[in-house]
Formats: C-alpha cells, structure tokens, sequence
C-alpha cells in the first residue's frame, strides 16, 4: 500500500490550520503537506508535527500574492530576487519541519511575454534554487498543472518538465507527478509514472472531474495504487483533493485500503 499524506490545504479545512494536523492524525494519516505554512512560526508547526507523530513530507516555495491570483513568481523577470529570498525562507522552514523536499511552481505567464525569456528566467531560478536546497539537503521539485484549473499556467506537461530538468543540469532537480493534472492535459498516466520513475519524487492524486476524492470519477485508482506499488516507488502520494461532503466523510477510500493492507499483512 502506498504511503499517503494529507494536503492540508484542501483537506480538514473544518478546522483551524494548526488543528489540522491533529484531524490528518486521527483520521490514519503518517504525513502532511500544503501550499505553505509561512503564517506560522516554524517552531510552531514543528510542535503539530512532533505532537501528532506527522512526517512533513513537501511544501511549496513562497508563490507570491496567492490570494491576488498569482500561482508561483519562478518565470517572472522582475521577481528574482524576491524568489531567491523566497528559497532561503523555504530552506529555513524546511529545516525546522525535518522536511525533505519542497516545490516550486512556475507561474501563470503575462499576457504577451515572450514563453523564450521566461523559460530562461526559469531554469536560471531552478538552477540557483536546486543548488541552495542541495545544500541544505532539500530537493527541489517542478510540478506541470492543466490550464483548465489554472488558465495561462507555464508548466503543463509531463515531457516540458522533462526537458526543463535536463536544461538545468542538477542533480537536485525531480518531477513532481499529479494524477488529476495529468489526466486533464495527457492521460496515459501509468504508462508516464512507469516510463519517469526514477525522476518522480512526489505524486499526487485527486479524481477527475471536480477534483474529488479517489473514487467520484472516472480515474481507475484501485488500478493505479496496485500499479505503483509493483514499480516499488517509494516515495509519498498526496491527497490533494477538495472533498465533496466533508473531510473525514469522504474519507472511505483510505479506510478500505488500511482495512485491504491489514487483511494481506
């Protein structure tokens, strides 16, 4: 059975973010993940973590003004040095949450700006940022997402990531694989996760459409998790998903497999 953490900023929304880590505890989660926890002090939600027995498995460099709509600053010219400051606050958090991996998102690209110039501001970002997290032992990963979710968003595809990875040239650099924006802009989604393994270092899953939980939509999951399982990843599978009843109420795939790996153990 896969490994699977709670993306706490879509799930138990019912509560306050620092009691969500207790309700990902309580409902059988072992780790947590989210956009970011930058409104608290590190220190803080190092004691949720330790608290609750939670390994903090990935968060996202600083985005920019996510509330004013914007999806990640990394192909922005203007932003640089705001993003390289964004990477030292993300080291710092990575740090104190004992976290071993984090994502940067690419950005939704101005109307009218060359996509040339900001692919070069891009891999220049990643190059500099994939250097610092590997110093400190973090790696740093891209993430393609559908431009239905995200109209104008830079990084849409599983083989754009590909050749973003090989323009940079680091040895810190891996794919983050999500199974809902992926079934959107290419399908073919085992035969993807099985041809790049070795590149994915996190994946991510929610049903299609509504982005639901697993089991609401028409993404074969049963399938896939016995599937992954055969290739031997190793890594995390986050449930970042918008539940359609309630948290804990949708919650049922999880059980059946805890209940599925316990009659097979």
């Amino acid at each position: 059975m896969p490994r699977f953490s709670a993306n706490l900023s879509m799930l138990f929304n019912e509560y306050d973010f620092l009691d969500r880590f207790e309700a990902a505890a309580r409902a059988g989660f072992k780790g947590v993940e989210y956009l970011g926890a930058y409104d608290h002090f590190p220190e803080e939600v190092a004691a949720r973590l330790t608290k609750n027995g939670l390994t903090q498995v990935l968060f996202n460099v600083p985005s920019g003004d996510w509330a004013g709509g914007e999806r990640g600053i990394a192909i922005l010219p203007g932003r640089v040095e705001e993003f390289q400051a964004g990477v030292d606050k993300a080291i710092t958090y990575a740090k104190a949450l004992g976290c071993g991996q984090v994502n940067c998102l690419a950005g939704i690209a101005p109307a009218g700006a060359s996509r040339e110039e900001l692919e070069k501001v891009f891999v220049e970002n990643l190059k500099f940022a994939a250097d610092k997290l590997g110093e400190a032992g973090v790696r740093l990963l891209i993430e393609p997402i559908n431009t239905r979710d995200i109209p104008g968003f830079f990084l849409t595809g599983t083989q754009q990531a590909l050749d973003l990875i090989e323009k940079v040239g680091s040895q810190n650099l891996y794919l983050q694989y999500d199974i809902y924006h992926m079934q959107i802009m290419e399908g073919d989604l085992a035969r993807t996760i099985e041809a790049n393994l070795d590149c994915i270092a996190h994946i991510q899953l929610a049903d299609n459409p509504g982005r639901h939980e697993p089991g609401t939509g028409e993404i074969n999951y049963p399938f896939l998790y016995d599937f992954i399982d055969r290739l031997g990843y190793s890594g995390w599978i986050g449930a970042e998903y918008k539940p359609k009843d309630g948290t804990e109420a949708g919650l049922g795939w999880l059980r059946e497999l805890a209940a599925k790996d316990s009659a097979a153990a």
